[in-house]
């Protein structure tokens, strides 16, 4: 059974006021809690055994996803005290709980109707350590961006601006092996993109790979960028 660890100890500081007494995960969109959306698309493609990384405001999580059981899945929390450890660290910190050399990393703002079993299956053909879920850059000036060879391999990450454009945007749900992960001392801080994904295209080239859709993400990084998310996701009900 595939394993995810849901990325839930950001602090959330761009959708502030409404992160002042809620962590971003738990924020409802259209009535439900991000989170619970995300879990219930990761059981469609059969994912139900998760990991939550909390830092802050933890109990505003807890309270809405408990031990998943209503969800179908079994949820079990990685505690990231005193410091939040980031993007690659709050991974390393939860292999032990993990358990799995290979599993899915899912931000925990991210919505989105990707195919992740399409996203595994290229992920375990390629023999890849991570596999990022990509879609076309279409807001080069708002998003930075993943470069990738004619093979759909990553070869580097750009800024936003001139240089992002004809990238691709990754939209936060990757494969990866633990391995790449393991050899972050314990407790550190470490950042994926901009730290560890870096040196390891420069160790090892080919060794990160892009899994381009077409599909929808629904951004909810700001205050607007919510509100225009949540009258989608209620123009559908």
């Amino acid at each position: 059974m595939t394993q995810a660890l849901l990325l839930a100890a950001g602090l959330g500081t761009r959708l502030r006021p409404l992160t002042d007494a809620c962590a971003k995960p738990a924020i409802p969109v259209a009535g439900e809690p991000i989170i619970r959306r995300i879990v219930r698309w990761l059981a469609v493609h059969d994912v139900r055994d998760l990991v939550v990384n909390l830092h802050y405001l933890p109990q505003t999580v807890t309270a809405v996803l408990g031990d998943g059981s209503d969800l179908s899945v079994r949820v079990r929390y990685s505690w990231e005290q005193p410091r939040i450890l980031g993007s690659a660290g709050g991974p390393r910190h939860a292999l032990d709980l993990l358990g799995e050399d290979t599993f899915v990393i899912v931000n925990g703002d991210t919505l989105t109707d990707l195919n992740l079993t399409a996203l595994l299956e290229a992920h375990r053909a390629s023999g890849a350590a991570v596999t990022m879920a990509l879609v076309p850059n279409r807001e080069p000036d708002k998003y930075g961006g993943v470069v990738l060879d004619r093979d759909s391999r990553v070869v580097g990450f750009v800024s936003r601006g001139v240089s992002a454009a004809g990238s691709h945007h990754f939209i936060g749900v990757q494969a990866a092996r633990a391995e790449v992960f393991r050899d972050i001392p314990a407790g550190e801080p470490a950042s994926s993109v901009g730290g560890v994904y870096d040196a390891l295209i420069a160790a090892r080239p080919g060794s990160i790979h892009g899994f381009v859709s077409d599909a929808t993400f629904w951004d909810i990084g700001t205050i607007a960028d919510y509100q225009r998310t949540c009258a989608e996701f209620e123009q559908q009900t």
